[in-house]
């Protein structure tokens, strides 16, 4: 099983993936996804604007031809040397499975092959298929943790000639996450705002990325956990009148529920009170909204807010392919997310 740790990427990029000719990369971190993508793209030498060795295909492409996945893998380039098939949006269609089934089977193809598939739970087809494949390097992408985010600010910031203070870095990190992507724009916005300085204060950060946009995001976030249904229409109106993208507070309310089913996991594996919890995993959250998460992590199972988990991850995903209809799409599934809360406290 090739199967690379989050902690290992960094190496195996620069080392290992030369090895492989086939890269699965899946997880709810769709910035993550992507970013690892791009990144063992570059390593393949393949230019990006080279028409005639990147070819670059949704899934839904395979639905009519499902031969066409095998067909580009193993077909010679044009003008000679290997191609990359970069195949996005992947999860357990069949002419996928049965393509990368093949492949798992067979000796390593005449081109490189990049899968950016979700959230795929254990046991899924895709994954039952392609971890043990020795041929194939699988590559789970799971939202930062403090290490992985401390990581990203220092990058970031020492590409900027820039220091942060130790209050400021606390409260960065408590803004950030869930989507790599995002996290790392946050913090490129920040540095841009704070050029020039020697250190970066906590006013700063909450200037730029803790202002009130910020603010009305937990409140929607909380009219939610609370099912609070006025509430949330309050807020949500709040947020699309001020103008600040919607995307921040699906995100926002993404993070909330990853954050809760890793304190449920702790509860009931270890068989611990809410409140022991909460002072350990919960201990960063602002203390005007710990009553209404302690309350949440007792009424929700580890099977709902997986559940949830997996409606918000969904909606990020679909308001990405069709931007058009983001507000709605926003709408539907907190509104959805904010009745089960209600039920679940009644």
């Amino acid at each position: 099983m090739a199967e690379i740790k989050s902690h290992e990427f960094d190496r195996f990029i620069q080392k290992g993936a030369e090895l492989y000719r086939i890269f699965v990369i899946y997880g709810p971190d769709r910035g993550l996804v992507s970013e690892r993508a791009a990144q063992i793209a570059g390593k393949t030498g393949v230019s990006a604007d080279d028409p005639f060795s990147m070819l670059k295909l949704d899934v839904s492409d395979l639905q009519g031809d499902p031969g066409r996945l095998l067909d580009e893998v193993n077909s010679l380039g044009l003008f000679g040397g290997a191609k990359l098939v970069w195949l996005r949006g992947a999860a357990n269609e069949k002419p996928l499975l049965d393509a990368v089934q093949v492949l798992a089977d067979g000796p390593p193809p005449a081109n490189n092959l990049i899968i950016e598939a979700g959230d795929l739970k254990k046991g899924s087809g895709l994954r039952k298929i392609v971890e043990p494949a020795r041929s194939i390097a699988v590559i789970p992408c799971y939202a930062d943790d403090a290490r992985a985010l401390n990581s990203l600010i220092d990058t970031e910031l020492a590409a900027e000639g820039l220091k942060i203070s130790s209050p400021a870095r606390q409260r960065l990190l408590e803004l950030l996450g869930g989507d790599r992507a995002a996290s790392r724009n946050e913090i490129r916005k920040l540095a841009l705002y704070c050029r020039g300085m020697q250190i970066i204060e906590e006013i700063q950060v909450d200037e730029i990325i803790g202002d009130a946009s910020a603010i009305s995001t937990d409140e929607v976030v909380d009219a939610v956990l609370s099912g609070d249904l006025p509430a949330f229409h309050h807020a949500l109106q709040k947020v699309l009148v001020s103008k600040t993208p919607v995307f921040l507070v699906l995100q926002a309310c993404l993070k909330q529920f990853q954050m809760l089913d890793l304190m449920r996991s702790e509860m009931d594996e270890k068989k611990m009170q809410s409140g022991q919890v909460m002072a350990t995993l919960g201990r960063h959250i602002h203390f005007k909204r710990k009553p209404i998460v302690e309350k949440a992590l007792r009424n929700w199972n580890a099977a709902a807010l997986a559940r949830e988990t997996a409606r918000l991850q969904a909606a990020i995903l679909q308001s990405r392919r069709r931007q058009s209809l983001e507000p709605n799409i926003a709408f539907q599934v907190l509104m959805a997310t904010a009745l089960q809360s209600s039920r679940s406290m009644s």
